[in-house]
C-alpha cells in the first residue's frame, strides 16, 4: 500500500467518523436542551450546515476534476 493510498483512505474513514461525532454531538445538545421536533432540525439545520457545505464542496471538486 502507498503513503498515497493509505492518506486517501484514513481521510476517508477519520472524516466519516468525525462527521458521524459532530451528528452526535448536535442530537445530544438537543436532547440536553429539551428541544422539540422543530428545535432539533433548526440545531442539525444550522449546525450540520457547515458539514454539508464541506461534502458537497468535495463532491463538487471531484466532479469538476473528472471532466
Amino acid at each position: 500500500m502507498s503513503e498515497e493510498q493509505f492518506t486517501n483512505i484514513s481521510m476517508a474513514v477519520c472524516l466519516t467518523g468525525l462527521i458521524l461525532f459532530m451528528g452526535f454531538i448536535i442530537w445530544d445538545l438537543g436532547k440536553q436542551s429539551k428541544a422539540g421536533k422543530l428545535g432539533m432540525f433548526v440545531l442539525f439545520l444550522a449546525l450540520g450546515f457547515g458539514v454539508t457545505g464541506f461534502l458537497f464542496k468535495s463532491v463538487l471538486v471531484e466532479y469538476l476534476l473528472s471532466k
